[in-house]
C-alpha cells in the first residue's frame, strides 16, 4: 500500500443499525455487489458485527452489519444488542434501516432515541410497499429528526446509488483502514460456519433456528469439520433429518459455494442452554 498516494483519499466506517429483519444484511450485500453476510427470513440471523469493504478510486468505505436490536430473551441476546450499539458509536456514518412494509413501532423508537446527529435513515423494501405506504412510513420516520431519508430496495437496487453518494459525502479524509483488495474482515473458516448456519435456518422452524450455532473444529484443507450446536437432545434428530437427509442437503448446498474438492464433515452436538452460559458463549467467540 505504500506505493499509493493517499493525499486525496476518503475512508471511514458506515454502520447499519435497526430492528431484526429490516433487511440490513441484504442491503449490505447489495451495496457491495457480493455476499459477505448470510441472509434468512428468520429474526436475529446476524449475531455478530460483520464488516464489508467497498473500495473505489480514492475511497474506502467499511460498512458494518450489526445484529438486529430486540428485547433480549437470553445472555446472547443482550450481548448482540451491546455489539450493535457499540458499533454505532464507533462509526463515521450511522445508517438507521426501517422496513417499508412493517409498522414503525416501539422497537424503532427505542433505537431512534440513541442515534447520533447526522444519521441517515433508510426505508428498505420499497419494492414490496405501495406509494401510499412509503409516504406514510417516511412521514412517521420524520419524527426521528434524521439528516436525510432514503427510500431503497436492497432486492432491486433502487435508491442505493443515491444512498451511497450521501455516505461518501460524510466520509472524513483518511488513509484506508484495510488493504485495497479486501472485501471483508471475516475469516474464511468463520464464513464457512455461517454458510452452514444459513442453510440450517432455511430448513428449520419454530424456536430451533435460535438454538443453532455452528463452529469449525478442524480446518486442514481440503478437509473441513463443522460442529452444529443445539440446545436440547430433542433438537438433534431434527437437524440431522430422517436418514441424515437434512445434513446431506446442507452439506451439498454449502459445498456448492466453496472451491471444488472441499470435503465438509458436519457433526451435531448438544450444549444445553448454550445461549445463557457465559463459558459456552466465550467458546463460540461471543
Amino acid at each position: 500500500m505504500t506505493s499509493h498516494d493517499f493525499s486525496d483519499y476518503k475512508s471511514g466506517i458506515a454502520t447499519l443499525i435497526g430492528r431484526p429483519n429490516v433487511g440490513k444484511s441484504t442491503l449490505l450485500n447489495a451495496i457491495l455487489g457480493t455476499k459477505v453476510s448470510i441472509v434468512s427470513d428468520k429474526v436475529q440471523t446476524t449475531r455478530r458485527r460483520i464488516r464489508g469493504i467497498l473500495n473505489r478510486p480514492n475511497l474506502q468505505i467499511i460498512f458494518t452489519d450489526t445484529p438486529g436490536i430486540h428485547k433480549p430473551q437470553s445472555l446472547l441476546g443482550e450481548q448482540m444488542n451491546e455489539t450493535a450499539m457499540e458499533s454505532n458509536q464507533d462509526s463515521d456514518v450511522s445508517i438507521f434501516v426501517l422496513d417499508a412494509t412493517s409498522p414503525i413501532g416501539k422497537g424503532d423508537r427505542f433505537i431512534a432515541k440513541d442515534l447520533p446527529s447526522g444519521t441517515l435513515i433508510v426505508l428498505n423494501k420499497i419494492d414490496r410497499a405501495s406509494p401510499n405506504q412509503i409516504l406514510k412510513q417516511l412521514s412517521i420516520a420524520s419524527e426521528f429528526g434524521a439528516e436525510q431519508y432514503f427510500p431503497v430496495s436492497a432486492i432491486t437496487g433502487q435508491g442505493i446509488d443515491v444512498l451511497l453518494e450521501a455516505v461518501i459525502a460524510k466520509l472524513p479524509d483518511s488513509v484506508p483502514y484495510f488493504p485495497l483488495d479486501a472485501m471483508s474482515d471475516v475469516p474464511e473458516s468463520w464464513w464457512v460456519s455461517e454458510l452452514v448456519r444459513e442453510q440450517l435456518l432455511e430448513r428449520t422452524k419454530d424456536e430451533l433456528p435460535h438454538s443453532i450455532e455452528c463452529r469449525i473444529t478442524e480446518w486442514e484443507l481440503p478437509y473441513i469439520r463443522c460442529e452444529i450446536i443445539v440446545e436440547r437432545d430433542s433438537q438433534k434428530p431434527i437437524v440431522i433429518g430422517k436418514r441424515g437427509q437434512v445434513l446431506k442437503e446442507v452439506g451439498m448446498a454449502v459445498r456448492s459455494q466453496l472451491n471444488p474438492g472441499i470435503y465438509l464433515e458436519l457433526a451435531v452436538k448438544v450444549d444445553k442452554n448454550w445461549q445463557d452460559k457465559p463459558e459456552s458463549l466465550r467458546r463460540l467467540g461471543y
